[in-house]
């Protein structure tokens, strides 16, 4: 069985899209179902690949933009429906400074709809002006800050056997991505707009190849795409900085990663 699936859940951002769905992937290590952002779509996306929201033990968040936690609502309000299959696991929520404050935030506006069975809900909030390492049963998180916001970090996660991935949630160029996808086997990286629409925050395709190559990855997938990216070569412009194994993500990609 393979060490890693990876299924890139939603491949877009804000823009409402039939093709792809706001921010989300999922990565399954040994049994254990992790989330990565939930944006919209999430849920229908995370069912069409045969999983359900009680299976998911932990959802990392990249930072609090809509696109990446708007359905993070009514995925707890969804493990509150009282059926044989609800969740008999805690699910453990995984994200940078300012959460705690965040999520008080959505208890004001939802109340009990959101609130979780006595011990069933644990945040772990990571501070994000330093390198932080967290140790699970099946697999180790470290996390980095990135470019974007106050709260944005990216995850490098790893199996006991050293296979890795790297989720770079949303970032501008930042020397912490390449420090953190060093020879990961997977980089999953956002590369938001071609190369002639740059904006502050964002990469582009060259800019993810750059920080790929220079990481060393063993193979790169672009994700996050606006709808400008549908009328540029983006594999052409990734090509200027990178040669290794390329991927452009597209919702229900799965990629698996052998041990």
């Amino acid at each position: 069985m393979a060490d890693f699936i990876v299924t890139i859940l939603g491949s877009g951002t804000c823009v409402p899209s039939l093709k792809r769905s706001s921010c989300s992937v999922l990565i399954e290590i040994d049994g254990s179902k992790l989330l990565f952002d939930s944006g919209a779509g999430t849920m229908r996306r995370l069912l069409e690949t045969g999983a359900t929201v009680f299976e998911i033990s932990h959802i990392f968040y990249s930072h609090f933009h809509p696109d990446h936690t708007s359905e993070l609502i009514q995925f707890l309000f969804a493990n509150k429906y009282p059926d044989s299959s609800r969740r008999k696991k805690p699910l453990t929520i995984i994200a940078g400074n300012g959460f705690t404050n965040f999520f008080s935030g959505l208890q004001a506006a939802y109340g009990n709809w959101i609130e979780l069975a006595p011990g069933m809900l644990k945040m772990i909030e990571l501070y994000t002006n330093s390198e932080d390492s967290q140790d699970f049963e099946k697999f180790t998180v470290n996390s980095l800050p990135v470019e974007h916001n106050d709260e944005s970090l990216a995850y490098r996660i790893t199996s006991p056997n050293g296979k890795s991935v790297v989720y770079s949630g949303d970032t501008d160029y930042s020397d912490n991505l390449v420090y953190l996808a060093e020879d990961t086997d997977l980089l999953i990286c956002e590369s938001a707009l071609p190369d002639q629409l740059k904006v502050d925050g964002h990469l582009t395709p060259s800019l993810a190849g750059e920080i790929a190559t220079r990481a060393n990855v063993k193979k790169l997938i672009l994700t996050h795409f606006y709808p400008e990216c549908d009328q540029a070569d983006i594999k052409k412009e990734c090509r200027k900085t990178y040669s290794g194994p390329l991927l452009l993500a597209e919702d229900l990609l799965k990629i698996e990663l052998d041990g």
